[in-house]
Order: C-alpha cells, then structure tokens, then sequence
C-alpha cells in the first residue's frame, strides 16, 4: 500500500550523468529492500541496484563502478546516481519497495533516454 513515486529521468549524452530519486508516502526503513529496476522496450524488467534495510547493497554487473544506489531515511527516499551513461541503459526505471514474503509495491516509472 504504499505509494512510490519516481523523478529525475530525462534525456542526456552517453557519458553524462543522472539521478534518480524514489519518494515513499511511509517509512522506507519498514521494507527489507529497496531497488531500482528498469524495463526496455521488448524486454524484461530487470533489476538495477538495491539497498536493503541493513544498508546492503548489490548492483548488477553492467552497471557496477557506474551506477550507486543511496538512501535519506528521514526524507525516505532512495535514490539512484547514474555515472558514465550508456545509451543501452536507455529505460524506464521503476522504483521497488519489498516485505520478504509479499508482492512489492511498484512506483510508475521514470523515463531515461541515453543518446549516441
């Protein structure tokens, strides 16, 4: 039930920079993890990095050095800083809030687009 709701997509040069931010209506520290997944078009939603509450992080590889996933527990936010863009990291990235055991919640999406 919670609402999730995602900012700071656009449109930038491959090598250019973003970051996206994740605003949760509740206590992001009531979820065991936090992630940033993204979808192409034809293709599947993917994982991208997550925080879990502990702090733990974990990036997919093709974005690891790159990408860093960081949290404000008194905003509850979470947020994604995207260094060295590439235009394959051109998608929707989607916000991700998950009890283990439960479906998540997902946010609407945010729209990156990386020009050659």
């Amino acid at each position: 039930q919670v609402q999730l709701v995602e900012s700071g997509g656009g449109l930038v040069q491959a090598g250019g920079s973003l970051r996206l931010s994740c605003a949760a209506s509740g206590n992001i520290l009531s979820f065991d993890v936090m992630g940033w997944y993204r979808q192409a078009p034809r293709q599947q939603r993917e994982l991208v990095a997550s925080i879990s509450r502990e702090g733990v992080t974990n990036y997919r590889d093709s974005v690891k050095g790159r990408f860093t996933i960081s949290r404000d527990n008194a905003k509850n936010t979470v947020y994604l800083q995207m260094n060295s863009l590439k235009p394959e990291d051109t998608a929707v990235y989607y916000c991700r809030a998950t009890v283990y055991g439960s479906r998540g919640s997902w946010g609407q999406g945010t729209q990156v687009t990386v020009s050659s």
